[in-house]
């Protein structure tokens, strides 16, 4: 038997031999991958969460002679200084991430990771948990926004099931995962950039799963649980009030433990989640930029920063979702987004779009010609 080695507590061949999906920019063919045994990346000791804290002392930071290259190269461009404004902040970004005075993308990537959430029991979804799987055939199939999205900018795609027949545990009324299901689950999302990615593109898929990233986000930024609630995937003002009930309920009955952002991600949280977050932190540790997607990504972004403020530096928002908790999340992580577009969808559609912003930036800075190449005339200084 393949063991899917996330820590699902079935250990059924259901559930075990669910591939994972990679399609690549939008080609025709589809690759399917078994799912990788855990590396040497992360380790589970006693302590499961430990291998996790250890990682936050281990990040590397931006480097800023390569940022100051850039910089210098800007300066000498074919325009006004300053006058392709985030875009020349953009190229500064990527280099000081990719540790290289040119920087570069020719691997990027979407990863989309799939879960489900006993919570749906509670009502807070206008649909089954079944869309779940049906939408990562979809995604199979090439039918799904993000496959068109990618096939637009060339952008490889890989959908990550987690176990979707073997649901989180309702929040209501118990641990979402157990500490070393959920450390396991972590180490599996750190994996997920295996392959030479050199920019990722975050996204979810999940039914249930924005009431998920409200409970994460009332948990760790307090107020009132409708605060942080939105409508997701459409619910009505019924549904809505179960989502608010729902938070309520779940922060409340582990509000003991809430102290720890990791307690919070494991007894809040889902395994996209969990999984996002081991790939936000395994792509720091190799210097690969990140674009964030909406109000769901950004719930396990908001676990790292939680707890160390720094651990988001090398990652840009993509959008600002349509979610309404979504600004303020934003506001809290220190995050500008790039796009404004209203939407709401998730499966890292918005992170996808922004990177063709991001791929303007590095058009631009590479592309355009210095004064002194294009033999003309620079700015006359008084």
């Amino acid at each position: 038997m393949l063991h899917c080695n996330i820590g699902c507590a079935a250990n059924d061949e259901a559930c075990c031999r669910r591939p994972v999906f990679g399609f690549g920019g939008g080609r025709a063919g589809l690759r399917r991958e078994p799912l990788l045994p855990l590396q040497a990346a992360m380790t589970v000791p006693k302590a499961p969460f430990d291998s996790i804290r250890d990682l936050f002392a281990l990040m590397p930071g931006a480097s800023e002679t390569s940022r100051q290259a850039v910089r210098a190269r800007q300066a000498a461009l074919t325009k006004p200084p300053g006058s392709l404004g985030r875009l020349e902040d953009i190229a500064g970004f990527l280099a000081a991430w990719q540790a290289k005075p040119q920087p570069s993308i020719d691997r990027p990537l979407v990863a989309v990771f799939a879960a489900n959430h006993g919570v749906v029991e509670q009502g807070v979804s206008a649909y089954p948990a079944s869309v779940t799987r049906a939408m990562l055939d979809n995604f199979t199939a090439g039918g799904a926004a993000i496959n068109q999205i990618c096939k637009v900018h060339g952008i490889g795609l890989k959908v990550f099931d987690l176990a979707l027949d073997v649901p989180t545990k309702d929040i209501t009324k118990a641990p979402a995962l157990e500490e070393k299901e959920a450390a396991a689950t972590f180490a599996f999302g750190m994996e997920a950039i295996a392959g030479d990615v050199d920019l990722l593109c975050l996204g979810e898929m999940g039914i249930g799963n924005t009431t998920i990233a409200a409970a994460i986000y009332h948990a760790l930024y307090g107020g009132k649980a409708g605060d942080w609630v939105g409508r997701g995937t459409g619910v009505d003002d019924l549904g809505l009030a179960r989502k608010i009930a729902a938070v309520e309920t779940a922060v409340a009955r582990h509000k003991a433990h809430l102290a720890d952002p990791l307690e919070v991600m494991r007894r809040l949280g889902g395994r996209e989640i969990v999984a996002i977050a081991g790939a936000i932190m395994a792509a720091r540790m190799e210097r690969i930029p990140v674009i964030l997607d909406g109000y769901v990504v950004c719930a396990a972004a908001a676990i790292l920063h939680a707890l160390d403020s720094t651990s988001l530096d090398h990652c840009i928002a993509g959008h600002l979702s349509a979610e309404g908790a979504h600004e303020e999340v934003l506001r809290r992580l220190g995050k500008k987004p790039l796009l404004d577009l209203n939407l709401r969808l998730g499966e890292g559609s918005g992170a996808a779009l922004a990177f063709g912003i991001i791929k303007a930036a590095m058009a631009c800075h590479t592309g355009m010609a210095t004064f002194e190449e294009a033999k003309i005339a620079g700015r006359v200084v008084e």
